[in-house]
């Protein structure tokens, strides 16, 4: 059976990430790269999976006063169902508009 686009079509990664994040942080900006080939033949990487591995670069409101550590873990929060169905690693970059400019 051949896979299309269409409505049918299942949903990648990337994109349940770029929607959880984008709704929940109101994010200004939001770039979503997949470094999975990166890590082609790691210890984690089982049966060669795609999208196990990823950068994430978000402009928030909502990290105004909240420390990096909270940033981050706020991310990690919003993409817990995908760290426990095969996200295997993110590195983030967590920044508030101000900060973005600066």
């Amino acid at each position: 059976m051949m896979s299309s686009r269409g409505a049918s079509a299942v949903v990648s990664r990337a994109a349940r990430m770029r929607q959880k994040l984008q709704s929940a942080l109101e994010a200004s900006a939001l770039d979503i790269e997949d470094v999975s080939y990166q890590h082609a033949g790691h210890a984690a990487v089982k049966d060669n999976a795609n999208e196990t591995h990823f950068n994430i670069k978000v402009i928030s409101p909502k990290f105004e006063g909240q420390s990096l550590v909270k940033r981050h873990r706020m991310v990690y929060d919003l993409l817990t169902d995908e760290l426990n169905s095969g996200l295997h690693a993110i590195s983030i970059v967590a920044k508030t508009p101000k900060e973005s400019v600066s």
